[in-house]
C-alpha cells in the first residue's frame, strides 16, 4: 500500500478541499449533518474570525496517491492554556477514512506541531472556543445529529484508542419528548415553581417582538455573557470577549426564532438567565448538501419561516448565574419554553452535549420524559 503524506493546507483551494473533505466522507450518511460551508469558511478564516487573536491554528490534508483521505486542524488557545494553566495543542475537524495508516499519520502530525510549539499535551476533538463543535461521538451513531455537533462514524474512537489516547471527560444529548395531555410538566411542576419564583424573587420573563429589538438591545450579547460566568468552571472552558459575543451574536440571529429566545431578569431588570432554541435544521443542510448558494438558502429559509409543521427543536444553548442557580431561575426557562414547542407542534427536543459529570443541569429535566441518545468524549495524550 502506498505511503500516506501530510501536508499543510496553504491557499483557498486547499481549504476548500479541507472543508469539503467532510461533505464527501458522509454524502451517503442518513444521519451526519455536514459542515455549513459558508459558515465553516469564516470560523477557520483569521481574518474573519476574533479568536485568531488569542489561537495559533494549522489545518492539514492527508493524501494517498493524490487523493485526500483525511484532513485535521491543529490549535492553540494561548486564553484557555493560561486559565487551565496547560500546554495543550488540540485537534479538531478531524476527519479520516478507515486506515489506522491514516489518522495516524494526521495526529502524529498535530503532535509534531504542538512539541515545535512546547506543548505538552494533545487533546480533542476541540475547536477554538467552546461554541465550535466538539467532543468525539462514542454512541449514538444511529440518531440524526445537529448542525452544532460532531457527527462521526464508529471506528474513530477505535482508532484513537488504538494510537494510545485516553478518554478524558464525557458529554451526554438527551432527546427531550415534548409533554403533552396530563404530563406532570405540562401540567403543573415547572410552572408551579416558576410562580413561586417570581413571587419570592421579582423575577419575570422578557419577550421580544422583533429581532431588531433584540439587536439594538444587545441581547445576544447579553446572553452570551450570563454563558461566560455559567460556565467559567466547567471543562476547558475559554472565555468570550466582546468581539467574540457580537461575532457570534451576528451568526445567531441570522436563524434565531425570538419565540425561542428565553431571557429571564432579576426584579432590577438585569439578566440572570437566558435559553436559545431554534427549529433543527439537521434534514434542510442535508437537503442543501452544506451550501447556502445558489439554492440551498431556501432549505433553511423553508425550515425557519415557511415549514408548518416541525418535529425537532435544538436546545443550543442555557445558562444562569451561579448566584441564582438554586433560585429555580431555571423554572421560567422551562415554563416558557414548554407551552411554545406544545403550540408549534414539536415532537421533541435535542439537548445540547452536557458534561456527564455536571448533575446539576440535567436535574433540570428530572421532571420531563426524556432519554439519553448520544454520548461523545475528548481524548488526550502526553507528548
Amino acid at each position: 500500500m502506498t505511503t500516506v503524506t501530510v501536508s499543510q493546507v496553504t491557499s483557498k483551494k486547499e481549504m476548500r478541499a479541507f472543508v469539503r473533505f467532510n461533505y464527501e466522507l458522509y454524502k451517503d450518511s442518513p444521519y451526519a449533518v455536514p459542515d455549513l460551508l459558508e459558515d465553516t469558511f469564516e470560523t477557520l478564516d483569521s481574518g474573519s474570525n476574533p479568536a485568531f487573536r488569542f489561537c495559533e491554528a494549522a489545518f492539514f490534508l492527508a493524501r494517498r496517491e493524490g487523493r485526500i483521505v483525511g484532513r485535521v486542524a491543529a490549535i492553540i488557545n494561548r486564553r484557555a492554556n493560561e486559565r487551565w494553566n496547560k500546554q495543550e495543542v488540540r485537534f479538531g475537524w478531524i476527519d479520516f477514512i478507515d486506515d489506522l495508516e491514516v489518522s495516524r499519520a494526521l495526529l502524529d502530525t498535530v503532535e509534531q506541531w504542538g512539541r515545535k510549539r512546547g506543548m505538552a499535551r494533545m487533546v480533542g476533538p476541540l475547536g477554538f472556543t467552546d461554541l465550535d463543535p466538539e467532543g468525539m461521538l462514542t454512541e449514538g451513531f444511529d440518531q440524526l445529529s445537529t448542525l452544532f455537533t460532531i457527527y462521526n462514524y464508529p471506528y474513530y474512537p477505535q482508532h484513537l484508542a488504538k494510537l494510545g489516547l485516553e478518554r478524558e471527560i464525557g458529554w451526554v444529548e438527551h432527546k427531550v419528548f415534548i409533554p403533552k395531555g396530563e404530563h406532570e410538566a405540562n401540567n403543573a411542576k415547572y410552572f408551579r415553581v416558576a410562580q413561586i419564583v417570581q413571587q419570592r424573587y421579582g423575577f419575570r420573563l422578557r419577550h421580544f417582538r422583533s429581532k431588531k429589538e433584540i439587536r439594538k438591545g444587545g441581547y445576544i450579547q447579553k446572553v452570551l455573557g450570563v454563558i461566560n460566568r455559567a460556565y467559567a468552571n466547567l471543562y476547558g472552558y475559554s472565555e468570550l470577549d466582546e468581539q467574540q459575543m457580537q461575532w457570534y451574536a451576528d451568526r445567531f440571529l441570522t436563524m434565531l426564532d425570538r419565540r425561542f429566545l428565553s431571557v429571564v431578569e432579576n426584579a432590577e431588570g438585569e439578566i440572570i438567565g437566558a435559553g436559545i432554541c431554534m427549529p433543527s435544521l439537521s434534514r434542510a443542510v442535508q437537503k442543501a448538501k452544506a451550501k447556502l448558494y445558489p439554492f440551498g438558502w431556501w432549505h433553511i429559509a423553508n425550515e425557519l419561516y415557511f415549514k408548518r409543521k416541525h418535529q425537532i427543536l435544538d436546545m443550543l444553548l442555557v445558562g444562569v448565574l451561579p448566584e441564582y442557580q438554586d433560585k429555580g431561575a431555571n423554572a421560567l426557562f422551562f415554563a416558557d419554553m414548554i407551552p411554545q414547542g406544545i403550540k408549534c407542534g414539536y415532537e421533541w427536543a435535542e439537548s445540547n452535549p452536557q458534561l456527564e459529570d455536571n448533575l446539576a443541569i440535567q436535574m433540570q429535566l428530572k421532571n420531563l420524559d426524556y432519554c439519553d441518545h448520544k454520548r461523545r468524549a475528548v481524548f488526550s495524550k502526553e507528548l
